[in-house]
């Protein structure tokens, strides 16, 4: 259960990053992220009515300060995609946002079978490989988390700050229904929110999203965005936050696989191993 919710998650995530990433190309990540973070917070909150459940103050406030990193990570993450080679960005954020739960999952008394293990390890090693492109033309490719700079070292802030998301996720525990993924979206909002008023201030909004078909794809990249967030609190409670974080961080893989079928994007040879080594991963962590 807990493989099939966070494959699902990252289905999700994957889908929904490349759709806010082809609106992007058309405007700015922040002008996405305006419709599509409400359109995401929308829809948890009725996903929290439906599912029951009480909203007490500790778990929305970990759910709270997990958005506010997610929010973080996703700013500084599509600012470094502009502004540098996704070979050197994406591969490190990815696997900085799955390696901190497998060590804080470790930490607090976690243990894999060896089949699981070594899944688990061929799906880092995946994350890396399917997030690489060449690095010729910098322009930014379709993706759910943009950064500050085009270092390593900015990746691996971004790449913290997601996995910081899903670790406080998985403290924030389950015994209130969904309500702290409410609170996570509340926290992200308020990372757009206070960027929208800084880039307002400086007068550089960019282009607004053109059309409604562009803004209907915004929407639905934010729903598909907090459901993939639902889908992942699920998993990490149905079971290891390290094995729930790994296979939810393989959503680079369906992102290049859309970017091939709507955009003709030639897959590198890097990129067809690293979808082999995820699917031998995923199926060893199955088996195990």
């Amino acid at each position: 259960m807990v493989t099939i919710l966070a494959l699902g998650a990252a289905l999700a995530y994957g889908v929904a990053d490349f759709l806010g990433g082809a609106v992007s190309r058309k405007s700015t990540a922040l002008r996405v992220l305006v419709w599509a973070v409400p359109a995401g917070l929308l829809v948890v909150a009725v996903s929290a009515l439906v599912h029951g459940g009480s909203m007490e103050a500790a778990p929305m406030a970990w759910g709270f300060l997990g958005g506010v990193c997610g929010g973080a990570g996703m700013m500084t993450f599509y600012r470094a995609l502009a502004r540098g080679p996704m070979s050197v960005v994406a591969p490190v954020s990815a696997l900085a946002g799955a390696v901190l739960p497998v060590g804080v999952g470790t930490l607090r008394g976690e243990r894999l079978d060896v089949a699981v293990l070594l899944g688990v390890l061929l799906c880092l090693v995946a994350i890396g490989l399917v997030s690489m492109e060449p690095r010729k033309g910098d322009a930014p490719s379709p993706g759910r988390r943009r950064l500050l700079d085009s270092g390593p070292l900015t990746a691996a802030v971004s790449g913290t700050c997601f996995g910081i998301f899903f670790v406080l996720l998985k403290t924030a525990g389950d015994g209130t229904g969904l309500w702290p993924i409410v609170g996570a979206r509340v926290g992200t909002l308020a990372v757009v929110v206070a960027a929208l008023a800084v880039v307002a201030a400086r007068g550089d909004l960019g282009p607004p999203v053109p059309g409604r078909t562009l803004l209907l794809l915004a929407l639905l990249s934010g729903a598909l965005d907090a459901g993939a967030n639902v889908l992942y609190f699920v998993a990490v409670h149905a079971g290891m936050l390290s094995l729930a974080a790994v296979l939810t961080s393989l959503y680079p893989a369906i992102t290049v696989l859309l970017a091939r079928i709507a955009y003709s994007e030639r897959l590198q040879a890097v990129q067809r191993i690293g979808m082999a080594i995820a699917i031998a991963g995923v199926a060893l962590v199955t088996v195990g």
